[in-house]
C-alpha cells in the first residue's frame, strides 16, 4: 500500500488522483491532503478518505472545517492551514509519494520541502520547475529523489526515454493541440474575449492553464520544464502542433528512430503511470487504434503566439527570466480574465517585464519567491500604466 499526499486535492489533478485511489484501493491511500479554499469539497474529501491531515487556505476556513467535521462525528482528521499547513502535508512522516498539483508558485515551498524530506514526487505543477527548477533538481539529486512528471507531455517523454539511454537522445518533441485559436487569423486576435479563450478543444482544465493554452504559454512552460527534467538545452526541445492530441510527445534518438507515446486524453493515465512507476498495472484507460484515421503535425506560428517565443528566450537567458515569465503571465492572465487588458496584452505585458528583469541565478527558495513578488509588482505597474 503506497501512502500518498496530494497538494491541490480539490483541483482537476487532485480529484483525478483520488479517482485512481478509488480504482486501486489496495495500492494507494491518501493520508494527507492540501485542499486550497474549497471548503465544501475539502469536507467531502475528509469525510470519504479520513486522511490523517488536511490543510486548507486560511485559519478561518480551518476553523469552519474543524467545526463541520466535529458536527459529523469526525475527530481523527487534523486540520491545518496556509503555507505551513501545505508543507506539513507534503512532509507528513507516513507519506511516501507526493502529488504536486497546486497551480502556480503557491506549491513551490511544499514541493521543495517534500524533496528535502526524501519523498517521491509526482509533478503536475510545471511552475515549480519553471521558477526554481535548478534548486529542485539539485535537491532531488542530492536526496536521490525521483521526480516523475504527471503533465501528459512530459509523462510521455519519460515513457519514451525508457527506450534508450539519455546520451542517445537527439531531441524531444512536445505536442500541442494549438488551442482554440490555432486556425484564427492574427488580425482577429485583438477581439478575442475571455469566453472564447476558455473554450479549449481537447482538455477540461482550470482557467489559468486554459488561457495559457490559448496563448501557447503553457507549451512554453513545458519547454522549460522539459529542459530541467531531462537535462536538455532549449534548442533540443521542440514543439509540434498536433490537433488530435493522441500523440502526447515524441523522443528522437541519434540513430534516427522516433518513439511516440499514444493514449487516451485522460489525465488519470499519466497519474497512474507516475504512482505505479516502474510498474504498469492493468487499467480501463485503453485506446482504440481504429480512431486514428490520420495524424496532423505542423510548426507553431510564433507570430500568432509570441508567448511561446518569450518562453524559449527566457529558457536560454536565466533563472530570473523564467521566474519573471511565470509571474508576469499569472498577473496578465488575471487582468485579461478581469477585462483590464486585451488578449494581446498578455504577451505585451510579459515581454515588458522580461525587458526589465536582469539576468540572475537565485540560490534559495526565499530568493525565488522574492523575485516572483518583484516581477508581479512590475507586471501590475505595467498594466496600470496602460500597455
Amino acid at each position: 500500500m503506497k501512502q500518498i499526499a496530494i497538494l491541490g486535492s480539490t483541483g482537476s489533478i487532485g480529484t483525478s488522483t483520488l479517482s485512481i485511489c478509488e480504482q486501486f484501493p489496495d495500492r494507494y491511500r491518501p493520508v494527507a491532503l492540501a485542499a486550497g479554499s474549497n471548503i465544501d469539497v475539502a469536507f467531502a474529501q475528509a469525510k470519504q478518505w479520513r486522511p490523517a491531515l488536511i490543510s486548507i487556505a486560511t485559519a478561518e476556513l480551518a476553523d469552519a472545517l474543524r467545526a463541520r467535521l466535529k458536527a459529523d462525528g469526525i475527530t481523527d482528521v487534523e486540520v491545518v492551514c496556509g503555507t505551513p499547513g501545505t508543507v506539513a502535508v507534503a512532509t507528513h512522516p507516513d507519506v511516501e509519494f507526493v502529488v504536486s498539483a497546486i497551480v502556480g508558485v503557491a506549491g513551490l515551498e511544499a514541493t521543495y520541502a517534500a524533496v528535502e524530506a526524501g519523498k517521491t514526487i509526482g509533478l503536475a505543477n510545471k511552475e515549480c520547475l519553471v521558477a526554481a527548477g535548478d534548486l529542485i533538481i539539485a535537491a532531488a539529486r542530492a536526496k536521490n529523489v525521483a521526480l516523475l512528471p504527471i503533465d501528459s507531455e512530459h509523462n510521455a517523454v519519460h515513457q519514451c526515454m525508457r527506450g534508450g539511454a539519455a546520451r542517445e537522445v537527439s531531441q524531444v518533441w512536445l505536442t500541442a493541440s494549438g488551442g482554440p485559436f490555432r486556425s484564427t487569423p492574427l488580425e482577429d486576435f485583438k477581439t478575442i474575449t475571455p469566453a472564447q479563450a476558455l473554450k479549449h478543444p481537447t482538455w477540461v482544465m482550470g482557467q489559468r492553464i486554459t488561457i495559457d493554452s490559448a496563448t501557447m504559454m503553457n507549451k512554453g512552460f513545458e519547454v522549460i520544464e522539459a529542459c530541467r527534467l531531462f537535462d536538455l538545452p532549449p534548442d533540443k526541445v521542440r514543439v509540434t502542433v498536433h490537433p488530435q492530441s493522441t500523440v502526447h510527445s515524441l523522443v528522437e534518438f541519434q540513430d534516427g528512430s522516433i518513439l511516440a507515446q499514444i493514449s487516451v486524453t485522460d489525465m488519470r493515465l499519466p497519474i497512474l503511470y507516475a504512482l505505479a512507476y516502474p510498474e504498469r498495472p492493468a487499467s480501463t484507460l485503453t485506446f482504440d487504434l481504429a480512431t486514428l484515421s490520420h495524424l496532423d503535425f505542423s510548426q507553431p506560428d510564433f507570430a500568432k503566439f509570441p508567448c511561446l517565443r518569450l518562453a524559449y528566450e527566457a529558457a536560454a537567458s536565466s533563472q530570473a527570466a523564467c521566474i519573471a515569465l511565470n509571474a508576469a503571465d499569472e498577473i496578465a492572465v488575471a487582468a485579461f480574465l478581469g477585462g483590464t487588458i486585451p488578449f494581446l496584452g498578455i504577451p505585451r505585458t510579459i515581454e515588458r517585464v522580461l525587458e526589465l528583469t536582469p539576468a540572475a541565478r537565485l540560490e534559495s527558495i526565499p530568493a525565488v519567491l522574492d523575485a516572483d513578488r518583484a516581477a508581479r509588482v512590475c507586471a501590475q505597474e505595467i498594466i496600470a500604466a496602460g500597455i
